[in-house]
C-alpha cells in the first residue's frame, strides 16, 4: 500500500505524530517543498475565477507569495477554487469560514493568504 499523493503528486506532510493535516512546522523549509515553475503554471491557471472580485484576491496572493509557495499552500488552494464562485468570494470576504471538509490546516492557511491586507507604509518621522 503506498501513502496518499497530493494533486502535485507529493506525499502529505505529516507533523512529529504522521498525522497529514499537522505540518512539522519546526523543520525549515526544504527547497523541495515548493512547488516547480511547471506546478506554479497550471495552479495560476486553475484559479481563474468567474467573478472579478475573486480574481483580484487570487491574483494579490499570487504576487505576494508565488515564489515561496508549498505543495501544501497548493493542495489549500485546489480546494478553496473547487467552491462555487459566490461561495469563495463568501469566505474570501470573511462573511464565513471554511466548514466540515473545507476547514483543514492548509485551506485555513492560505485562506488566511488571501485575505491579508496591503500593511500601510511606515511613517516617516524624520
Amino acid at each position: 500500500m503506498t501513502a496518499p499523493r497530493s494533486a502535485f503528486g507529493a506525499p502529505p506532510q505529516g507533523g512529529a505524530g504522521g498525522s497529514p493535516a499537522e505540518p512539522d512546522l519546526r523543520l525549515p523549509l526544504a527547497p523541495a517543498d515548493l512547488i516547480g515553475e511547471r506546478e506554479l503554471s497550471r495552479l495560476r491557471w486553475r484559479c481563474r475565477r468567474g467573478l472579478l472580485e475573486n480574481d483580484l484576491f487570487v491574483e494579490r496572493f499570487f504576487k505576494r507569495h508565488e515564489t515561496g509557495l508549498t505543495v501544501r499552500h497548493a493542495d489549500g488552494l485546489q480546494a478553496l477554487m473547487d467552491l462555487a464562485d459566490n461561495d469563495l468570494l463568501e469566505l474570501l470576504l470573511a462573511r464565513r469560514e471554511p466548514d466540515a471538509e473545507l476547514a483543514r490546516p492548509e485551506v485555513i492557511e492560505v485562506l488566511g493568504m488571501l485575505r491579508a491586507r496591503d500593511l500601510p507604509p511606515a511613517l516617516n518621522l524624520t
